[in-house]
Parts: structure tokens; sequence; C-alpha cells
């Protein structure tokens, strides 16, 4: 019941929230802190809705680092409403061209300022990219990238794609890695409290003298650390009982204390 109930709201939300975002968009098309603004507009009521518990442990470097390319794992659709609790002033997001068709927020994307990337076509993404990497360089804005380039729906980090690491690098900006605990494995919306997710930012990797030989060295780096990163969050966060879990539910998440 209670997870139909907040499926419910979370329609009603999404429609709200889209329709004040396009409404912002409308007023002030295509500036770069739109993306910023709608996040937070999406995030807050929507983690109240789902009652997720969230520790943002972000770095002083993750603000001072601008102009950067963001790269975050993917988990769920819901990430819209946990990661925006934490995009940065001037970051824009890539996405996929079809999410244009997504009533409101489809349109709200775009006036954000966000970049759509058509994937089927090849030169259109290159054009894209090249776009991208010219905002990067000359008008003070970062580009958030989910370099998985799908969701892995909790089942663990997947490969990089270059995209990401090849616009840091001809741009000559840093990667700062963000990093999300597999709260998408352990969420619970049957009960009221559903969970808790942590967010952890790493320091910047400077791309400064590299090019696009180094973009396989790179990436191996940038995987390594956020697996890392994300297993340690995950091990932290399965050693702290969720509020209402009952021991024999902590048992069976934390086979290791058998």
């Amino acid at each position: 019941m209670l997870f139909v109930l907040r499926m419910l709201l979370m329609g009603v939300h999404f429609v709200v929230a889209g329709a004040l975002g396009l409404a912002l968009g409308i007023c002030r098309p295509f500036n770069p802190d739109n993306s910023r603004l709608c996040a937070r507009l999406y995030a807050l009521p929507a983690m109240w809705i789902l009652r997720l518990r969230l520790k943002a442990q972000m770095g002083a470097h993750f603000d001072r680092s601008r102009p950067c390319v963001v790269i975050a794992n993917h988990q769920s659709n819901y990430d819209l409403f946990v990661l925006g609790n934490i995009v940065p002033p001037r970051t824009v997001c890539i996405g996929k061209k079809s999410l244009k068709w997504v009533p409101l927020f489809g349109q709200l994307f775009w006036l954000a300022g966000n970049v759509l990337i058509d994937r089927g076509n090849p030169l259109r993404a290159r054009r894209s990219i090249r776009q991208t990497t010219d905002t990067l360089q000359h008008k003070n804005t970062s580009i958030w990238v989910f370099p998985e380039g799908t969701r892995n729906l909790g089942k663990g980090l997947l490969p990089f794609k270059r995209g990401a690491f090849q616009m840091a690098i001809e741009a000559g900006v840093p990667i700062v890695p963000v990093c999300v605990s597999t709260y998408v494995r352990d969420m619970r919306l049957n009960v009221w409290d559903s969970g808790q997710v942590m967010i952890r930012s790493l320091p910047a990797i400077s791309t400064a003298g590299m090019t696009s030989d180094d973009i396989p060295d790179l990436i191996a780096l940038c995987h390594s650390q956020m697996q890392t990163c994300i297993e340690q969050m995950d091990a932290q966060l399965h050693a702290t009982p969720t509020p209402g879990q009952t021991a024999a539910e902590q048992l069976a998440q934390n086979p290791r204390t058998r």
C-alpha cells in the first residue's frame, strides 16, 4: 500500500516539478544554471516522498574544479532525484536525444541548456561532442556525464565509454568522479524509511598534456577509483542498520557477520 501511495505522489510531483521547471526554462532559456535549479526542484520533494536518507561527502574540490567534466555511476531513473541534490552551479548534462519526447521533462531538459546526443547518428553525435568541448573551454560551464552510457541497475560498475574522457582532454579540463552507493539494490519503497544513500566526490584528475592515446589509461584509472569508492561506501552503509530493520534482515544483508 505504501509503495502504491509513493508512486502516486511521485507521479504528481514529476508533473508539477516539470511544469514549474518548464516555466523557468521559458523565462530564461538555455541558462547554464537552470539545470541545477531544476535538479533541486525534482530532488528535494522526491527525497521526502521516497524517505531516502542522503549523506553527501563532497570535498571542497567539487566546487573549485570548474569548468570540468563530472562523471558519475548510473543506476536507475531514481538518479534524477538522488543526484539532483548535489548538482553544482553552471553544470549541464549530456543525455540521449529521445529524452526530448518525454512530456514536460524533455522540453525542460532542452531549455535547461543540457546537451542531447543522437547516439544512432555518429556524425551528429561527434558534432554535439565538439559543441560541449566549446562549452567547457569558453562558457565557464561544466558537463555532467554518465560514462557507463546506460543504467547498471545496481549490478556493478559497467565499462566506461570514451566520450567523456575525450571531451575533457580536448578541452583541457579536469575530470571529477562522483560515486553513489548501490542504493537501488537495497531500496525498500514499501516501508516508511526506504533506505539510505551515500554520495562521495573524489579529487579532480588533471588531463593537462594528455592526448587521445592516454584515454584507455585515464578510463582505467577513473573506473578503478570509482569502483573502490563505491565498494567502500556500500560496506560502510551495510555495517549501519537501517532504522526499522530487523536483526534477521540486517544479518541477511551482511553475511560476513555470521
